[in-house]
């Protein structure tokens, strides 16, 4: 093994048996998805806190997009995904993933959750950006990653197949001589532990709390990512970050969300002297791809025009109703969107780049999968279709499961784990203001370097915590990409080149 920080520990595993045949780590939406879909097959589930609630996925407010409409299919969503990667997306798998979109969502109906319908019983069916029909299944407006969450949460606690570990931080993956993984350690309240499993899945989020703004959990830092990749894994595109346009600006850490559903019902973006802006940037105006309305709201902020969402007119007096989650947050901070137009900000939302999985789920490790946000399938490109992102964690949860239900797993027990400290909060507080200062929404040269330079000094000084190793994937790879594409704007390179992804791999 390589010179470690004299900050950094190592933890060996070597018994007889696994703790766990197949370990999931992370219970979100693809977590619990994907344990629910391995019946019978034993597997056991980590959750950061309690189940159902300690994941991004419950805050999502947009819902799941399907090809349901007669007038609309599969391919035609596959086209407006393509469309909206801007070049890098693989085709292949966006037919893969919208042809099994309404199969799935059945899945989710099944397992009980609450999808709003229509007066004559179908579903009701919102249009969010870059759709080119109205394809996104909600839960009361605003509510569908709570509504998802806590149906499957339900279904987890009384599966007899499920074993929850609660309360447990993943720190590090087990990782034997031959590269394979072989589970993880684990950290709660008592410590270090080992959880050593045959087969071992990450499901463990994105990486917007490396954002001073952000929508995601605080805790979402890109762990999944950066321990992947410390164990020699394959990742893909890490400098492509969906910046949300409508982050609700009021000072709230992480910040509340806007959801994309409100433009997609007529809410307009204005500046503070009232004048929608939106023409200005794009013939779709609020219905443009997330990148361009984030980059709009980010200029007529720099540029002290301001940037609010007037929801006045469009929504009006259902607001409560019809969008509770917004309309509390709102209400909280003394801001009535019946009365007047919301702040907003673009915030840190969705990682589009990721650890490399094939069309079953299976890393460049063996041992190893992914599943969720951390990974990168190839259906996202450089800029992720609204409500895609739900989309994607169930098919592939759903496709991890049919690969490991009936498949001889072989275990690697004789392993070790290199677990690394977190930063102290006073750095990572200025970490995460320097990576929205220099690596976010506009980006330059000049940045980058700055925060290069940040991020390797604060490595001499506390070691490769999962958060400095993550941060340095994504700058690195922005200062390599002279060119904007998708959620990555470089001032100093404005055009685009010849489309590639950008891959990288420890040595």
């Amino acid at each position: 093994m390589s010179s470690l920080h004299p900050s950094a520990q190592v933890i060996r595993a070597s018994q007889n048996t696994a703790d766990s045949d197949i370990l999931i780590l992370g219970a979100g939406l693809a977590g619990l998805f994907l344990a629910l879909k391995l019946k019978p097959r034993p597997c056991t589930v980590v959750s950061l806190g309690t189940l159902g609630k300690a994941s991004s996925s419950a805050w999502a407010q947009g819902g799941i997009a399907a090809a349901l409409l007669t007038e609309d299919s599969s391919e035609i969503h596959a086209a407006d995904t393509e469309a909206t990667g801007e070049d890098l997306v693989d085709l292949a798998i966006a037919r893969l993933v919208t042809k099994q979109g309404p199969q799935r969502l059945e899945d989710l109906i099944a397992l009980g959750v609450p999808f709003d319908r229509s007066p004559d019983g179908t579903l009701s069916l919102s249009l969010e950006a870059a759709h080119s029909f109205p394809r996104v299944a909600r839960v009361s407006g605003d509510r569908a990653g709570a509504a998802i969450m806590e149906a499957l949460a339900l279904a987890a606690q009384s599966a007899e197949h499920i074993k929850v570990v609660e309360g447990a931080k993943t720190v590090a993956l087990l990782q034997n001589k031959n590269g394979s993984i072989g589970g993880a350690v684990l950290k709660n309240a008592n410590g270090l532990f080992k959880q050593v499993a045959g087969e071992t899945v990450l499901c463990l989020g994105g990486l917007g709390g490396l954002y001073q703004v952000t929508t995601n959990p605080a805790v979402s830092r890109g762990d999944g990512l950066a321990m992947a990749y410390s164990a020699g894994a394959l990742i893909a595109d890490p400098e492509f970050i969906q910046f949300h346009p409508t982050a609700i600006d009021i000072g709230i850490d992480p910040a509340p969300l806007a959801t994309e559903v409100l433009r997609g019902e007529g809410a307009k973006l204005v500046d503070r002297s009232g004048r929608p802006f939106m023409s200005d940037y794009h013939e779709k105006q609020e219905l443009a791809p997330r990148s361009v309305v984030a980059q709009a709201v980010h200029t007529e902020r720099i540029n002290e025009r301001g940037a609010f969402l007037d929801c006045r007119e469009a929504v009006g007096k259902e607001f409560p109703n019809k969008f509770p989650t917004v309309f509390a947050s709102c209400i909280g901070a003394g801001i009535d969107p019946r009365e007047i137009p919301i702040p907003v900000a673009p915030a840190a939302h969705y990682h589009m780049g990721g650890i490399v999985t094939d069309t079953w789920g299976r890393t460049s490790l063996n041992g190893l999968s992914a599943c969720g946000e951390c990974a990168s399938t190839g259906i996202h490109g450089a800029n992720r279709l609204a409500s895609n992102s739900l989309l994607e964690a169930v098919v592939f949860a759903d496709r991890i499961a049919q690969r490991l239900s009936d498949s001889n797993i072989n275990e690697s027990l004789i392993s070790e784990g290199v677990v690394h400290k977190d930063l102290p909060n006073s750095i990572l507080t200025e970490l995460r203001k320097n990576m929205s200062s220099d690596c976010a929404v506009v980006r330059n040269e000049t940045g980058l370097k700055r925060l290069l330079a940040f991020i390797d000094k604060q490595r001499d000084i506390h070691g490769d915590s999962p958060a400095l190793t993550a941060s340095r994937l994504i700058a690195n790879a922005a200062l390599n990409r002279k060119e904007c594409r998708g959620g990555h704007f470089r001032s100093d390179f404005p055009s685009q080149t010849t489309p590639r992804r950008t891959f990288v791999c420890s040595d």
